[in-house]
């Protein structure tokens, strides 16, 4: 009898082992399936987070009707959000597609803009070619780069131009993802806790962290973008600087990195304006730029993203960073959600398998070592 039961206990063990296998096996290659639409599906979940507020709101207000709430949620996105965007991308395509133009007739030769700079500020010359003999060609290996670079980001604006017809595909997949998400969104969340075998009451709290991170991040960080870009582009259009929107919507994608951001343009703007002659235009982009540009940054971002994401300055700018390089623009959610998924996890461990000692137990503990 003891033998049979065995025999059942060791056959459970292996259909349940295989049944996991199985399980995991199908879970990735569904995932790797779904790898080619991860941008658009993960905006859509984005979409879905951000709006579901207002979904519920359209929900009470007419009824048992969830289609109608989902559309018009959906509604209220575009027009708030994706018909802007097409907007400013098309502005900023057309402006690159000239912008590449130009550099390939020789109108703008961006060598002859650094030597200007070179000849203006020859004390970094000298001091480059006293620190090492072979950093006298420093400023031309620049010049050549910075050729290069921009050449290379103008033709890509072209090619994501003429690659209209993938954007638009992905697009609508976004959308049409999103509207489920809306519509379903509560419900989806119940059965990933159903299903997960993590603890209901600890799914329900990472689930909530990552869509407070999630608010968090994404509002703040493009609120503070979009403004950073903004009056980064008005005062380059104060200044007579061309290719104003291009360059503002270049600050918007740079801005999305903290602490650095849209300095990375307007900052060489200004050097260059100061190399050129031309110290009050120089003087009124650095006084802009470090104190309503950079004030923006440093007031906001704690405010909109740190606070409500609780993650350290310092580790926002490194998830964020580390972010770009593993998952490009959609980097700036990725990093710090997985930064506050990081530590609500670890978080979790310290309060449930390692919480502090009571006085009694650390009095305990020091006679037993004694």
């Amino acid at each position: 009898m003891e033998e049979y039961r065995g025999q059942d206990r060791g056959q459970i063990r292996l259909e349940r082992g295989s049944f996991l296998l199985m399980l995991a096996l199908v879970t990735v290659m569904f995932l790797f399936l779904l790898r080619p639409f991860f941008s658009a599906v993960f905006w859509a979940c984005v979409i879905g987070l951000l709006f579901q507020p207002l979904n519920q709101r359209f929900l009470k207000l007419w009824g048992n009707h969830p289609n109608l709430a989902a559309l018009t949620t959906l509604a209220v996105c575009v027009v708030i959000g994706i018909v802007p965007s097409l907007f400013i991308l098309g502005s900023f395509f057309q402006e690159g597609a000239a912008l590449y133009q130009r550099l390939q007739s020789g109108e703008i030769d961006l060598g002859r803009y650094l030597e200007r700079v070179r000849e203006a500020f020859p004390a970094a010359q000298l001091f480059l070619e006293r620190l090492n003999p072979g950093m006298g060609d420093v400023m031309e290996q620049l010049s050549g780069a910075a050729i290069a670079v921009s050449g290379y980001i103008a033709q890509h604006a072209v090619q994501l131009g003429q690659g209209a017809l993938k954007f638009f595909v992905s697009l609508a997949l976004m959308l049409y993802v999103a509207f489920f998400l809306l519509r379903d969104g509560p419900a989806l969340v119940a059965l990933l806790v159903r299903a997960l075998p993590l603890g209901d009451k600890r799914e329900r709290l990472l689930f909530a962290k990552f869509a407070e991170v999630t608010r968090a991040t994404v509002k703040g960080n493009l609120v503070i973008a979009i403004l950073q870009g903004a009056l980064g582009g008005v005062m380059f259009w104060f200044l007579g600087i061309p290719g104003a929107l291009l360059w503002g919507v270049v600050m918007i994608i740079l801005s999305l990195i903290p602490a650095v951001g849209a300095s990375l343009i307007w900052g060489p703007v200004a050097i260059y304006l100061f190399a050129v002659g031309q110290w009050v235009q120089g003087l009124v982009l650095v006084v802009f730029g470090i104190g309503v540009i950079g004030l923006v940054d440093n007031v906001l971002r704690p405010i909109l993203v740190g606070r409500d994401t609780k993650l350290p300055d310092y580790i926002v700018l490194l998830s964020t960073l580390g972010g770009f390089v593993l998952f490009g623009i959609n980097g700036f959610v990725i990093g710090p959600l997985l930064a506050a998924l990081f530590i609500a996890f670890w978080g979790i461990f310290m309060r449930e398998f390692n919480p502090p000692q009571t006085t009694s137990e650390k009095i305990d503990s020091a006679a037993g070592d004694a």
